[in-house]
């Protein structure tokens, strides 16, 4: 009896071997463990985006990839995560290019103030952006894809209808918007979304510059009662998927061809995402009584050409520094109007 069965396992083997199959294959044989970094808190829309792609992924690999998330900036923090990717502290990371000024000199071009309407046509931009120049500051990475928020605007305490009364207003503003905020005539104040609300409860400031899903999501409705519909010269903030390239070229052929289908699909999920929470916000902000103030056609051109300069700057510089400046802007301007035609 053992010699039958001796035997049959010989004839087993070397049935596999003379066809050249291998007994198992490589993938179904080990597993495959990412990590994942997403600076968003755990309740974010954005965050539960990154989760439903990750558990995406696990599904349609048939659980031969396994992803952990670990939410709220707790592997690597927000500044950090990028980095962290590419030193492997993460596999895959979720952050903003703005978070580390100057490293992404050409993705930057996606923040300026250029009127983006909704998040879908931001997140779609910045996508096809990034198709088209292939900026070499992200070669040690594996860009997954990009999502980029609704139209950072103004909302204050007191209405403000017109750039007069903006004139001196105290406004909450970071980075690029904060440049914004200057070029209208009022006094940017530096400060992150987390310490906003006490200070438009206690009149440090009188506004803030924001995407109006804040309202709702830090709860800045409360505090303030009018917000300027300014969408002409709203920004956004661009914000990457990326994984790290040693990690994407150790996966199989066809693992990476999951990856790179879901990662496709998941760029309107994240920009529907945006668009929700934004109408959240407003729908929030109004259930308290709260008013939206639409500016004039030639009002908003008035806004339009206050900042202008701050793109023709950017521009400039980029051209000084060996980078197709104004290039990068004519076609974000390019795709934002291909784009307001598909999502209105």
């Amino acid at each position: 009896m053992k010699k039958i069965v001796f035997v049959l396992i010989l004839s087993v083997l070397f049935v596999f071997t003379a066809t050249g199959l291998p007994a198992v294959s490589e993938t179904q044989a080990k597993t495959i463990n990412l990590t994942y970094s997403i600076f968003f808190p755990p309740t974010h829309g954005q965050n539960k985006a990154g989760e439903s792609w990750a558990r995406e992924i696990e599904k349609r690999t048939n659980g031969q990839v396994k992803i952990n998330v670990y939410s709220g900036g707790t592997l690597t923090p927000a500044p950090q995560c990028y980095d962290g990717v590419v030193k492997g502290i993460s596999d895959i990371g979720m952050s903003c290019f703005a978070y580390t000024r100057g490293k992404f000199p050409l993705m930057e071009a996606l923040d300026l103030p250029h009127g983006y309407p909704n998040g879908r046509v931001a997140t779609r931009a910045a996508n096809d952006f990034f198709n088209k120049f292939k900026p070499t500051e992200l070669d040690d990475v594996k860009v997954l894809y990009i999502h980029a928020h609704g139209p950072g605007i103004l909302h204050t305490i007191t209405p403000v209808k017109n750039m007069a009364d903006l004139k001196g207003m105290k406004i909450r503003s970071t980075g690029l918007s904060a440049k914004v905020v200057e070029a209208l005539g009022a006094v940017p104040v530096a400060m992150p979304q987390g310490g906003t609300y006490e200070a438009l409860q206690k009149g440090v400031v009188e506004g803030t510059m924001t995407p109006i899903e804040t309202l709702k999501g830090w709860k800045q409705a409360e505090v303030v009662k009018f917000t300027t519909d300014c969408k002409a010269v709203g920004y956004t903030t661009a914000m990457f998927i990326v994984m790290n390239k040693n990690k994407w070229n150790a996966l199989p052929k066809d693992i990476q061809k999951v990856f790179e289908d879901v990662s496709r699909e998941w760029i309107d999920v994240h920009g529907k995402v945006w668009d929700d929470s934004d109408a959240e916000g407003r729908k929030y902000s109004l259930s308290l009584g709260n008013k939206i103030i639409s500016l004039s056609k030639a009002e908003s051109k008035l806004w339009a050409n206050a900042v202008a300069p701050i793109i023709d700057q950017y521009a400039k510089t980029a051209e000084g520094n060996g980078l197709p400046g104004g290039k990068a802007v004519q076609e974000i301007q390019k795709l934002i109007k291909k784009y307001s035609k598909v999502y209105k």
